[in-house]
């Protein structure tokens, strides 16, 4: 899991995929994070992208690193817990002027149930399951 951190935080960003209905939804992260062994993204709940993993949790990551990239698939699962939220929001501290851990809108998730395949143009793929 550590490579896959490293990976997405050399990326900076990440594109998340999403289900509504029967239409995919893609749109730009940044926030990745590793907190009591699992990896962790965040968001608000206010927000679609939230609305679509509390409806259907599969998701997928991609992100580029020039010719290499990496697919994380599985499943997202809500952590609602103060503490896991502090971390979160202690490493990006920019985003405490838009949430806090004590909100009822910040919302981090982590995967469950995940499977990372790195990628390049010139060899074989790599798995790493977490």
């Amino acid at each position: 899991m550590q490579e896959v951190y490293d990976f997405l935080k050399k990326c900076g960003t990440y594109y998340l995929a999403t289900v509504e209905g029967d239409r995919p939804r893609v749109r730009p992260f940044g926030t990745v994070e590793i907190f009591e062994g699992k990896l962790y993204i965040q968001t608000g709940k206010v927000k679609e992208v939230s609305k679509q993993i509390q409806a259907n949790p599969k998701v997928e990551i991609c992100a580029c690193d020039g010719g290499n990239w990496v697919r994380i698939a599985g499943k997202l699962v809500r952590d609602d817990r103060i503490e896991a939220k502090k971390h979160m929001l202690d490493c990006y501290p920019n985003l405490k002027a838009m949430y806090s851990a004590e909100d009822d809108n910040t919302e981090v998730l982590y995967f469950e149930d995940a499977t990372a395949t790195f990628y390049s143009f010139t060899g074989e793929p790599k798995v790493v399951k977490f």
